[in-house]
């Protein structure tokens, strides 16, 4: 399909640089099977839903993956992408073509790191030098990595280090938040338990590869960044469980979905999973796993845009980014919601 397929006009004044406060007073746009459009507040869940559905929420972890350091006198960024082994990450750089195979980057607070591999997409392989945990270096010296449309027009500060965690962050290893549970609060969370709505937990370890433009122009050239992510037996078979009584799984973020998806066989039953996935979901795809979505608000031609489209129709999701847009809605990463059923 053609990429541009998938484009809108966003005002800039609509990207939110800060998070509703409290979390759960953001706005969410609903929108179930042909019924119209209708503009309802997070607070308002637990109503939208049926007791003896299931939300399944994503606990990764953000790290301060966002590195700025140099090789003699040259500057060199670096994003933390995929953790390759105890001491080594897969790493987007900035400023890549002063560093080559072998060189040593001084990050800052004695911390350093020897790039080995260079990639085919452009990335290194870095190994961090020393004996402390990676994860204590990266609190030394490392900094959240907001994504690039927050972070080019402010400072990463002191508060994104927990407005830019949900609740849910247990597992460490993303270096990008699953954004959609960004919304939820102890009282949202006591509201549905109170409607009879349940919760799971998977995790998938968010990519830097999320906030990477689609360059081809059709989705068959482009190619999706591996990320790792597990879901346990018993979480399986509880949701498998929801599914046969009758009740619907709700994936909270597009990488809840995705992994739900990736963990999913022609026959609809879920099953334990522990690996990478690079699943690309666009218009067409059939999907086994999920009854709906609560997600964020997503960028024009990217794989996420693609993916809500092929959930909903694509036709649909213009008409319902027209009316998010008409009415104001925040966008992205600390922007409102939205819950999409088919």
């Amino acid at each position: 399909m053609r990429v541009d397929l998938f484009d809108f006009d966003l005002p800039q004044e609509l990207i939110a640089l800060r998070p509703a406060r409290p979390r759960d007073a953001a706005r969410m746009l609903v929108v179930n099977g042909d019924e119209p459009i209708a503009d309802c507040g997070v607070l308002d869940l637990p109503k939208l839903l049926r007791a003896g559905d299931v939300l399944v929420f994503n606990d990764t972890r953000v790290i301060p993956a966002q590195l700025e350091g140099r090789r003699g006198e040259a500057r060199i960024g670096a994003t933390l992408h995929k953790r390759l082994d105890l001491r080594r990450w897969q790493a987007f750089i900035r400023n890549a073509k002063r560093l080559k195979p072998g060189d040593r980057i001084e990050f800052g607070a004695d911390v350093f790191a020897v790039a080995e591999d260079r990639h085919e997409d452009g990335s290194f392989t870095l190994a961090f030098e020393g004996e402390e945990p990676v994860e204590i270096l990266l609190e030394r010296a490392g900094r959240m990595p907001l994504p690039p449309y927050i972070a080019g027009k402010r400072e990463t500060d002191a508060q994104d280090r927990e407005d830019y965690q949900t609740m849910f962050a247990r597992e460490d290893g993303a270096v990008a938040a699953p954004t959609a549970a960004l919304h939820f609060t102890d009282r949202l969370i006591a509201a549905l338990d109170e409607a009879g709505i349940g919760r799971e937990t998977l995790t998938l370890h968010v990519g830097a590869g999320t906030f990477l433009p689609v360059k081809a122009e059709d989705t068959d050239d482009h190619r999706m960044h591996a990320e790792f992510g597990t879901i346990s037996a018993e979480t399986a078979d509880r949701l498998n469980a929801v599914r046969a009584d009758g009740g619907r799984v709700i994936a909270v973020g597009t990488t809840s979905l995705r992994l739900l998806e990736s963990a999913t066989g022609e026959d609809g039953m879920i099953r334990p999973f522990s690996g990478d996935t690079s699943i690309f979901i666009t218009p067409g795809y059939k999907f086994r796993a999920v009854d709906g979505l609560m997600t964020n608000f997503h960028l024009p031609k990217s794989t996420l845009m693609m993916l809500v489209s092929a959930l909903m129709g694509t036709e649909r999701m213009q008409e319902v980014y027209a009316h998010a847009i008409a009415e104001g809605y925040r966008f992205y990463s600390y922007g409102d919601s939205s819950l999409l059923i088919p």
